[in-house]
């Protein structure tokens, strides 16, 4: 085996380069955006051993609905590129482009094994520039292929030294062979078939058998006519090593999954649930269809699922002869690389093996796969191709008669397809792009024309979303995840009816019971989002929501362990004012996942509404165990220990908003409610500094700036108070208890009774009953000395507020001073006493208005799903009103400004008396 040197791998490195530069202005695109934009497993908030427990997707190994890809450490390089760039997409495809040249350096030094020098670098230059590898390489869940890459032939290449003098062992070689397989495994399944590629080796190139050498000498030991030479013993122990190493990876591999083979529905691989012939009539064909994409991928597909490649249902169907002449072709290669000594017969039985075992998992040959065709497999069995191609080359260009034009074929081969490959890569820059291009190349697959509905969909584009997805039922009418998309675009369009009609639909599709047959297990779990989805368009109507009720639980016996129909039951049964049902239908969930930070953010609401605060802190608390950065759980457990009037849980509350704020620093309802908790502190400048923080993300918080003046007005700065009042009036005309304070700052600070007397009209004018508007124009009255007005005005007030003592003591005094008469020549208040009156009149204008002391509102929505979509959940956010219901604190604090407001009237009325 010849080194590689730096010219010819810097050769390869910058033809990767040239080949793939433009991948880099990709985005996430089809399954990235499960495998990296839905990923939790990549935060650094998720424990790193949770990597270990869960599949490619970030889903629990022990679900039904997991995938069972188990590739921890492809995983845990997505982590990294999230640790140092987050989910900017342009470094997860340089480090794609990186591996692949690793890949590419490392092939190259295998092909010199088996090649010359030049026809090493051939091959490898075309397995560098081969378009089949866009999908591994600008796909950034190719990485999984690209990694095990790597380790699947640093494997093989350690394996090789394992031969010693004289044919004896080298166990360190093997050792790291055994190591490095386990690493590819873990970066992707088929990463344990570099163990079979070891065991040909070994065999026929390393001891150089035949298959007829192999016949003769085990004929001659099973006759007795010999014994088993020692090299061959060797080579046993060598293979026993290595087989029991792979069966230890086997056993393991079975235990991480649970025994359990992934559950993909016939959309996903239609001949996986055919009969037989079929079934495997058109598993045979697909292995002539993956050959030809490596022979002339002109026609590239991001996916080959559904309809794509139809069903062969008879021996007579003419793609029959395309299986037939593949068999007679891979055969004859066979039989000669087997069969015949030499280099070429060695060359060529690696290259099959090579193409062969790799593509074994993928080849629904031994267990069905979640898909037909896919063009990333290819990635490694495309290495025993490229060096066919070169041995081809080598053996044509030796001949000088060939030569020239040898030369000529293959550098238009490998510029074709160095082209072919850059503009590949422009396919995969949005999901929009990629699935349009697959369209150009197949129009018979349902799952095309819904993906481009769903790009489409996420532009909020939903007139010509609905085309394509109306399309995808009339490719593929019993596809029930078509259905749902076309529901799920009428609703967003307002067609409540249409979309019903479309839900019903694929309601009708769900498979239909069978007696003796579990029917958990003939269902996808995704499918039964159609109840969840028609539940939910209908429970708008108050009317049916026994009905959607009804759906849930319909879902539920359909699947026991559908948590999603538990979650959105929970939310419904809340709504009707049900929270102890619905409280048994979150633990149910919780039983099913006790690790969701979501259910036990949502019973802690189901505890709110049943008057257990304790709890439902607790509920908080546990979610934010699970996620510390829950944004609802902070935010509401924070309001909930604020309304407590609990002291000691002050300083936790103002640590959760701080929180809160730091991953919403958008959402003005944070820093209002660290406006408010600094004033309960008496923080008066902390307090204003939140809520000029409010004001300038949201001009209009009602509020924040009714709380803001509040606050200037009690700390003595009623003049700056004023200003804000008016933006609030501005905003709010009919802002009550802004126009009181208003009133009460130009009666006692501008002495402009005038002003005031507008402002407690004003009040009148939108609600004649009310006492405090009412008295404060009473007062003005009184301010004017119209004593005969103040009477009337007074005498009406009490009518209204009967119980109201100090209004019939003000009527008292007023009654008074109009029987003496010298009540023109003494001052009606003394200067700076206005106040005192006006302090027991509204003895709430120095309360904060508080903006919804929110009730928390639901994390978990069900929404309408997308075939795979996962739920979505939405942020509550607070809404402006009064807040119904007075704290026990904020009683005692008016009943205590009352007693003082009292006090204030004595002094006035000893004044008014003379005394």
């Amino acid at each position: 085996m010849a080194d590689i040197n730096l010219k010819e791998v810097t050769l390869i490195i910058g033809v990767v380069a040239a080949c793939y530069w433009n991948s880099l202005f990709c985005g996430f695109v089809f399954d990235d955006v499960s495998a990296i934009l839905d990923n939790k497993d990549l935060h650094p908030s998720t424990p790193l051993k949770t990597l270990f427990q869960n599949d490619f997707w970030g889903t629990p190994m022990s679900e039904e609905r997991s995938h069972k890809s188990y590739r921890p450490l492809t995983v845990l390089t997505f982590r990294l590129n999230y640790l140092f760039s987050e989910l900017k997409p342009m470094s997860y495809h340089l480090l794609n482009m990186i591996f692949h040249a690793v890949v590419s350096v490392i092939f190259l030094k295998v092909c010199k094994l088996f090649l010359d020098n030049w026809s090493s670098v051939i091959a490898s230059l075309l397995f560098a520039v081969h378009p089949v590898h866009t999908e591994a390489v600008t796909g950034v869940v190719g990485r999984a292929e690209l990694l095990s890459s790597i380790f699947f032939l640093a494997a093989f290449l350690s394996y090789t030294k394992s031969k010693g003098p004289d044919n004896s062992i080298v166990w360190t070689p093997i050792a790291l062979t055994v190591f490095l397989v386990a690493v590819a495994t873990l970066c992707k399944e088929q990463g344990i078939t570099v163990v079979g590629i070891c065991c040909v080796y070994e065999v026929f190139i390393a001891q150089g058998y035949t298959l007829p050498l192999l016949c003769t000498t085990a004929g001659q030991f099973l006759r007795g006519k010999g014994s088993i030479p020692f090299s061959m013993l060797q080579t046993l122990i060598k293979l026993i090593v290595l087989m029991f190493s792979t069966l230890l990876l086997v056993v393991i591999r079975v235990q991480v999954i649970q025994s359990q083979l992934p559950v993909f529905t016939r959309f996903d691989n239609p001949a996986a649930v055919s009969p037989t012939p079929t079934r495997q009539l058109t598993f045979n064909y697909l292995l002539p269809v993956n050959a030809w994409l490596l022979l002339n991928p002109s026609e590239l597909c991001c996916d080959w699922t559904m309809g794509t490649i139809p069903l062969i249902e008879s021996f007579l169907d003419i793609r029959n002869l395309a299986t037939f002449i593949f068999f007679c072709f891979l055969g004859a290669l066979g039989v000669f690389g087997l069969r015949y000594p030499g280099n070429s017969s060695k060359t060529v039985l690696m290259a099959l093996c090579l193409m062969a075992l790799p593509f074994i998992p993928a080849s629904n040959l031994f267990f069905p796969v979640g898909f037909v065709v896919a063009e990333r497999v290819l990635y490694v069995p495309s290495m025993g191709f490229c060096i066919l191609v070169a041995h081809g080359w080598q053996k044509i260009s030796n001949k000088s008669v060939f030569k020239k034009l040898s030369w000529v074929c293959l550098s238009m081969v490998i510029l074709t397809h160095a082209l072919k490959t850059l503009h590949r890569n422009w396919d995969w820059e949005s999901e929009y792009t990629l699935f349009m291009s697959a369209l150009k190349v197949n129009k018979n697959n349902a799952k095309l024309w819904n993906n481009v509905g769903h790009a489409l969909e996420n532009e909020k584009n939903f007139e010509r979303a609905l085309k394509y997805f109306l399309q995808a039922t009339h490719v593929q009418p019993d596809d029930i995840g078509a259905h749902m998309n076309v529901g799920r675009t009428y609703k967003n369009l307002n067609r409540t009816k249409a979309a019903e009609e479309s839900y019903m639909m694929a309601k009708s599709l769900m498979p239909q019971i069978i007696p003796g047959k579990k029917y958990a297990a003939r269902i996808a779990p995704n499918h039964l989002n159609v109840y969840i989805n028609l539940a939910n368009l209908i429970r708008a109507n108050e009317s049916r929501l026994e009905e959607a009720d009804q759906l849930y639980r319909q879902a539920i016996s359909m699947r026991p362990d559908f948590k999603q129909a538990y979650i959105s039951r929970g939310e419904l049964l809340l709504k009707m004012n049900k929270p102890v049902k619905a409280k048994e239908a979150y633990l149910k969930a919780l039983e099913l996942d006790r690790n969701n930070a979501d259910l036990w953010y949502n019973l802690a609401i189901v505890h709110i509404e049943l008057k257990e605060p304790n709890e439902a802190l607790k509920n908080f608390n546990h979610a934010l165990e699970l996620n510390p950065k829950h944004k609802l759980a902070l935010f509401n457990s924070a309001i909930l220990m604020q309304e407590s009037g609990e002291v000691k849980l002050r300083p936790e509350a103002r640590k959760r908003l701080l929180s809160y704020v730091n991953e919403e620093p958008l959402d003005a309802n944070g820093y209002f409610n660290l406006g408010m908790l600094a004033m309960d502190d008496k923080k008066d400048t902390e307090a204003e500094m939140w809520m000029k923080k409010a004001i300038k993300l949201q001009a209009d918080f009602r509020s924040a700036l009714f709380n803001l003046a509040l606050l200037y007005s009690q700390t003595a700065k009623e003049l700056m108070a004023l200003p804000i009042l008016e933006e609030l009036l501005r905003y709010y005309p009919d802002h009550i208890k802004g126009l009181i304070l208003k009133g009460d700052i130009l009666m006692n600070q501008k002495k402009d009774i005038l002003g005031a007397k507008k402002c407690f009209e004003k009040i009148l004018e939108m609600d004649p009953s009310n006492v405090q508007g009412k008295h404060n124009l009473c007062v003005v009255y009184f301010e004017e000395k119209d004593l005969l007005k103040a009477e009337r005005c007074l005498v009406e007030t009490l009518a209204l507020a009967p119980h109201e003592e100090y209004i019939q003591r003000h009527l008292n005094i007023v009654r008074d001073k109009i029987s003496s008469s010298s009540f023109v020549e003494q001052p009606v208040f003394p200067a700076g006493k206005t106040s005192g009156i006006e302090g027991d009149k509204i003895p709430t204008e120095n309360e904060k208005e508080i903006k919804s002391k929110p009730r928390p509102i639901q994390v978990i929505k069900t929404s309408d799903n997308k075939s795979q979509s996962k739920s979505n959940k939405q942020l509550g956010k607070n809404t402006d009103k009064e807040t119904p219901h007075k704290t026990t604190k904020e009683i005692k604090e008016i009943e205590k400004k009352r007693v003082a407001a009292l006090k204030r009237l004595e002094e006035i009325e000893r004044i008014l008396n003379g005394e």
